[in-house]
């Protein structure tokens, strides 16, 4: 299932795409519209902004912005970010692959045949939508 702290974070990177001009939001404006905890937003937003997605401007007018255009923005990059592995098992992922201590035999285990398609599949959505795909 899908954390609150990733979903949280494409609703957030979602709002700031549908500003004008791209002008900064507070983190408040985000949270009330969204329906967020304050707290937890400002984690989120803080890690998109270490990872090169948000921009912070501070004082009067500040507030969190994009500094990429959402036709920029893969959601796989995003759902990595804030979730981790696209892969439901270690031993099926890519960028994080781990053996299964439990594992004889990769080839011949079904969970991970079955994981490793399920990962594909997920990928696939996840590389073929950009922000602005589900922002507009």
């Amino acid at each position: 299932m899908l954390s609150k702290k990733t979903k949280y974070g494409i609703k957030a990177l979602t709002f700031l795409a549908r500003q004008k001009d791209n002008t900064p939001v507070q983190i408040a404006e985000i949270a009330k519209n969204e329906h967020i905890s304050i707290k937890f937003l400002e984690s989120i937003l803080l890690l998109l902004r270490n990872s090169g997605f948000l921009g912070a401007k501070k004082g009067k007018g500040g507030g969190y912005y994009l500094i990429k255009d959402p036709k920029d923005i893969s959601m796989a990059k995003v759902y990595r970010i804030l979730e981790g592995p696209i892969a439901l098992l270690p031993c099926a992922s890519h960028n994080f692959y781990e053996k299964c201590d439990d594992c004889d035999d990769e080839s011949t285990c079904a969970a991970r045949r079955l994981m490793a398609e399920v990962r594909d599949n997920t990928l696939k959505v996840l590389e073929s939508n950009s922000l602005a795909d589900i922002a507009f």
